[in-house]
């Protein structure tokens, strides 16, 4: 049940006809992160290349490319943990009907790991610059692992109950990294090995650290689930995997998965940062150099048939949209038992998944109000802003499930749709200023550092949105096309920015105040300036990745018809929200003309990906 090793799964795709084996030489440099791309934003099969440069190792692609695919790979489990998640909310259905799971028993007996002498992964060593050196995007700053699976143990008390896996880049060339005796360890904030890394720091101490490659399927989704702090990854992955995880010694003493493909074994010293980076991230933009710390490579394991498997991220949807659908599919009706009153979440994958989450909550505070407003949501809004991963949400946007029972978070258009009509502008917008945000998000005032909005939405409707443009309507001078997107949105073009970082844009609250007196305005609660208003306009996807990537929520609204009471900013009409790039943002992530000429000559007739892409 379930698949212990890469080989397995290999094997059972591509008897089902969903995986091609590409025998002709690829560069890890740039090309073989673009073909990924390409096959994933066609939804074709997952790609095993036999030949790549540079390294003896083979390298698989887009594993996880497709829901049906992800479905596939742990369909014997996908039902079972579906019960489990069910009993967790309410004990007494095994009571009730225990026929309907039974299976959950014998899931409980496969979640604890199994220590064992050998293994195959431990049969093998090389050396990091024998890996396969994948760099994604053209101005990468060197090779990096970009499905590691990186296990620490809490220092306090070690063993693997007190364990944490996550995904977090590890940058293998490069920079000032000693080749083979160094790598870089990014992780962002809010993940569970900073707590191991502190306590590590405190008593002085190295942390130890394993980073895993390949394996089970089950491990590398597991180090992506936002579970409780509490909870270790690796009974999650037992759970899910459908087998108890046998685990080895890797050369540090750590533990690692005994069918993994690789481990990168070591530790982290105390002080012994160096600069990481630049990297194209999932936000569609490079993450730039940073401080992060730097891990010391003891040895390089590998099983005797390894293979690499691997990913690019970028602007989404990516493969890694897969794993947060699946995790959204695996968790969603634990929802309302993690946030109370919280009925559904949508951490929006086009908005880069941090900057914009949707929810929709309960408002039963005051039942027997004439008129109901924002209570409860705002209670809701605070418990999804302090904990998990949803805390890392920039833009919060709440409405009350009671105003509208077919109301989801899914349905964006809709969504805004329903918002945008009942939001009272001075009353029910929250900034929460100062505050730490998402590692990759670089719209803030420094790294790690910015503001957060929460916007609640209940009771009736406010105002009718409106779909026609304002007649006559007159901008400052600089600011050019206005383009419709959706009823109560417009977006206008502006002139490039050139802003300071933590500071407000004079010309947009120019702005802010000629759209104040225009005429017709009020139809329109939701004004966005963007560099290019044909692209933003063009897809829903385009508006929310320009507009919430590169605003931040303090630094870049503006009031139409502002206000501050008791220092409550409001709005009497609406508001505008600062889209455009900053000076202080990175570079945005563009492909390689001469590569995409190369992969798109291997979808030629005779060719390996004909018929693919």
């Amino acid at each position: 049940m379930g698949y212990q090793n890469t080989r397995q799964c290999i094997k059972d795709l591509e008897a089902r006809g969903d995986l091609v084996r590409i025998s002709k030489e690829v560069d890890p440099y740039i090309e073989i992160g673009a073909i990924q791309r390409r096959v994933y934003q066609h939804q074709g099969p997952a790609l095993l290349f036999t030949d790549v440069k540079g390294t003896s190792f083979p390298m698989l692609a887009n594993m996880f490319g497709t829901m049906e695919r992800a479905r596939f790979i742990f369909r014997d489990t996908l039902k079972t943990m579906d019960n489990l998640f069910k009993l967790k909310i309410d004990p007494m259905l095994f009571i009730k009907a225990p026929w309907k799971y039974f299976d959950v028993l014998p899931m409980l007996a496969r979640v604890l790991p199994a220590m064992v002498r050998k293994g195959p992964v431990i049969q093998r060593q090389t050396a990091i610059s024998k890996l396969p050196g994948l760099v994604s995007w053209p101005k990468d700053g060197g090779a990096y692992v970009t499905l590691p699976q990186v296990y620490t143990e809490n220092p306090d008390r070690p063993g693997l109950m007190a364990s944490n896996i996550g995904m977090y880049r590890v940058q293998l060339t490069g920079n000032d990294f000693e080749m083979n005796k160094e790598v870089g360890l990014h992780y962002q904030i809010h993940r569970g090995i900073g707590h191991h890394h502190q306590l590590a720091l405190k008593m002085g101490k190295p942390l130890k650290v394993n980073v895993f490659i390949g394996g089970s399927p089950a491990m590398t989704l597991s180090a992506v689930m936002p579970l409780p702090e509490n909870v270790p990854e690796i009974i999650f992955a037992g759970a899910l995997g459908g087998h108890r995880m046998k685990m080895v010694r890797a050369a540090n003493g750590l533990p690692v998965p005994a069918e993994a493909d690789f481990c990168i074994s070591g530790y982290i010293l105390p002080g012994g940062e160096k600069l990481e980076g630049p990297f194209g991230d999932h936000l569609g933009y490079y993450s730039l150099k940073h401080e992060f710390p730097v891990m010391m490579v003891e040895q390089v394991h590998h099983r005797p048939d390894a293979v690499w498997p691997f990913t690019t991220v970028g602007r989404p949807p990516q493969e890694d949209t897969v794993f947060g659908t699946l995790i959204h599919e695996l968790t969603h009706q634990l929802i309302p038992t993690v946030f109370s009153g919280v009925h559904e979440v949508h951490a929006v994958d086009a908005a880069g998944v941090h900057p914009l989450l949707l929810a929709v909550g309960r408002e039963s505070y005051v039942p027997y109000a004439r008129e109901r407003q924002p209570q409860e949501l705002l209670t809701c809004a605070m418990n999804l802003l302090g904990q998990s991963q949803t805390s890392l949400s920039k833009y919060l946007f709440i409405a009350a499930l009671e105003d509208d029972a077919g109301l989801s978070a899914k349905n964006i258009p809709c969504f805004f749709n329903h918002m945008l009509k009942r939001l009272d502008f001075s009353r029910d917008m929250h900034f929460i200023t100062r505050t730490t945000m998402d590692t990759l998000d670089y719209s803030g005032i420094s790294l790690n550092q910015g503001s957060k909005l929460v916007m609640a939405a209940a009771g009736n409707i406010k105002r009718n949105l409106s779909s026609r443009l304002p007649k006559n309507m007159s901008l400052p001078e600089g600011f050019g096309k206005i383009r419709f997107m959706a009823p109560g949105i417009l977006l206008i073009e502006g002139p490039v920015s050139t802003q300071k970082r933590d500071t407000q844009d004079p010309v947009l609250r120019q702005l802010a105040e000629q759209l104040y007196h225009t005429p017709g305005i009020d139809g329109f609660p939701l004004v966005t300036v963007v560099d290019d208003a044909d692209f933003a306009a063009s897809l829903w996807n385009n508006f929310l990745w320009v507009v919430f990537t590169r605003s931040d929520p303090a630094t870049d609204i503006y009031g139409i018809g502002e206000f501050v009471h008791c220092k409550h900013f409001g709005a009497t009409m609406g508001i505008v929200i600062d889209g455009r790039l900053k000076p202080y943002h990175p570079p945005v992530l563009e492909d390689d003309p001469d590569v995409e000429k190369r992969v798109d000559s291997l979808g030629a007739k005779g060719q390996p990906l004909y018929g693919i892409i």
